[in-house]
């Protein structure tokens, strides 16, 4: 993969919403890694947002829930991630939550050329 840098960072900020948005998909030639996940309430009342953030597989076809129905209190932030998430290419990350305008969403990620 000529041209492609080994390694590149991204961070990803998306308003959550009540249709499901695919945050990320790793592009073609790269492996990504999920280093950080995390959405945050911004509505200082209740009742809180429910969230769900899931992972695609791309060679299996499967979506996983990685977080499914997590209460998100009011003025209060949830981890989504316990750990590091590998992507291969074609793999996708999304997120759907229970109110519009109620929570944010951000992550952190690693590119990496497969070389």
């Amino acid at each position: 993969m000529a041209g492609l840098p080994l390694n590149t960072f991204k961070s990803v900020p998306v308003p959550v919403t009540t249709e499901t948005q695919v945050i990320y998909t790793a592009p073609l030639g790269i492996t990504s890694i999920v280093l950080m996940a995390q959405v945050s309430n911004v509505v200082p009342t209740a009742p809180a947002p429910t969230v769900n953030f899931m992972h695609y597989s791309y060679k299996t076809g499967l979506t996983t829930y990685i977080v499914y129905q997590a209460v998100v209190p009011p003025n209060d932030a949830l981890i989504l991630l316990g750990g590091k998430l590998v992507l291969e290419t074609g793999d996708q990350i999304s997120v759907v939550g229970s109110a519009n305008s109620a929570m944010q969403f951000i992550a952190s990620i690693l590119e990496t050329a497969n070389q």
